[in-house]
């Protein structure tokens, strides 16, 4: 009877961590394909560098990002609700270099200039960009609180775990249609339009920040 009694007890707690794994990926795939910096780099990076040289701006958003969300679990948004200077600065810098970013893809190349028209941006500057992120952090806060089960690194992991698996397939929608534009954007002048509404976005991105 014990034995049954705890089989079955089992099997409830495993329905209950898939449900919760499966409601997980669920958020991370909406959270992650929807617009935000990221997908809105990643869009200006295809159109102006193609899918081959955006692959590594890719890989670092997304190992970056899941990254960044297993050391929140592990209590760093805590850090910051204790010592508010701490998060003023970070919004100041985030403010700082989103507006740099912004500066570079209004003022990005064409296609056809190569190395000349620009560099794409590296595996180590997208991991560092998600610091200072402001969607990263809402996302990765939002879904620690919510889907962790308990403060522990395999509960950190967990969350982690599944930004992971849907992280990269949906940012890569947004590399790819970049790419697909490059036929259309070479044009000097629709390039130009195109990346100064990309840099304009982005710009946009901030004001949540800056009125909050």
């Amino acid at each position: 009877m014990f034995a049954q009694t705890l089989r079955k007890r089992n099997a409830n707690l495993t329905t209950m961590d898939m449900t919760l794994f499966l409601a997980l990926l669920g958020f991370g795939l909406v959270s992650s394909i929807t617009p935000g910096p990221n997908n809105l780099m990643l869009l200006a990076s295809g159109a102006n560098f193609g899918m081959r040289r955006t692959l590594p701006h890719m890989i670092g958003v997304s190992l970056g990002f899941c990254f960044m969300v297993f050391v929140v679990g592990l209590g760093l948004a805590q850090v910051f609700q204790h010592f508010p200077p701490l998060r003023q600065a970070m919004m100041v810098v985030a403010v700082a270099y989103m507006l740099w970013l912004a500066w570079k893809i209004a003022h990005a190349g064409a296609p056809k200039e190569g190395a000349a028209g620009g560099k794409p941006i590296t595996f180590l500057q997208a991991v560092a960009f998600q610091w200072v992120n402001p969607k990263a952090w809402i996302m990765a806060v939002g879904a620690q609180t919510t889907y962790a089960q308990g403060a522990s690194w395999t509960a950190a992991a967990f969350v982690g775990l599944g930004f992971l698996i849907v992280n990269f397939p949906a940012i890569t929608l947004w590399a790819l249609l970049g790419t697909e534009l490059r036929r259309f954007l070479t044009n000097p002048q629709r390039l130009r339009i195109f990346n100064w509404t990309m840099a304009s976005l982005l710009v946009a991105s901030l004001i949540p920040i800056l009125f909050h």
